[in-house]
């Protein structure tokens, strides 16, 4: 009997460790996907991640106007608006379905005319972060749906080996297009590139 109880105590404690160690890396999870947001943000932020069947499942619920998801295979932790939710559900479930590349672009553009998710706002804000320095590591994005560079004062030339060296400044790309967007690299963090 008091080998059971004794069995019963260990096997209690290794439920509790384990659980103890799952909240841990929970909260690790949570914490990082929270850092591509302005400090001002990150407290009152959704966090969600996708099934493998693109089904949103919510991490930490928020009460603000962003959302971020956790480090995808890719290596990106990435935050938006929540306005942007049904875009990036509807995304998820396509690519669960295993639409890539061009195939995507034109379901979500169909899904778009046919006002079953919102079009992308002028001027919303992204955010995006990545580990290693081979991409722009910390930057931000701002959605300019069929504006072009000449007409907003932009550059649309490639900044990417600028922003690699730690010297990134906006560029536009993808002008003129429903896509259009502003690239901001961000210099001079934590988790920005260093250039050699």
């Amino acid at each position: 009997m008091l080998r059971n109880k004794s069995s019963l105590v260990l096997l209690a404690a290794a439920l509790f460790a384990s659980s103890h160690l799952a909240a841990q890396s929970d909260q690790a999870i949570i914490e990082k996907a929270l850092t591509p947001l302005p400090e001002e943000l990150r407290a009152d932020a959704t966090v969600y991640r996708y099934d493998d069947d693109g089904n949103r499942v919510t991490l930490k619920e928020g009460s603000n106007q962003v959302e971020c998801t956790p480090t995808d295979e890719e290596g990106f932790t990435r935050c938006g608006p929540s306005a942007q939710r049904a875009r990036r559900d509807l995304q998820a479930k396509l690519r669960a379905q295993g639409l890539e590349g061009e195939e995507m672009q034109m379901a979500m553009q169909k899904a778009e005319d046919e006002g079953r998710i919102p079009a992308r706002k002028f001027g919303q804000m992204a955010y995006r972060r990545f580990d290693t320095p081979e991409r722009i590591m910390y930057l931000m994005v701002v959605s300019l749906p069929f504006a072009t560079a000449e007409e907003l004062g932009m550059t649309s030339a490639f900044g990417r080996d600028n922003a690699l060296a730690g010297k990134g400044t906006p560029f536009m790309m993808r002008s003129g297009t429903a896509g259009a967007h502003l690239m901001i690299p961000i210099n001079g963090t934590e988790i920005s590139n260093k250039g050699n």
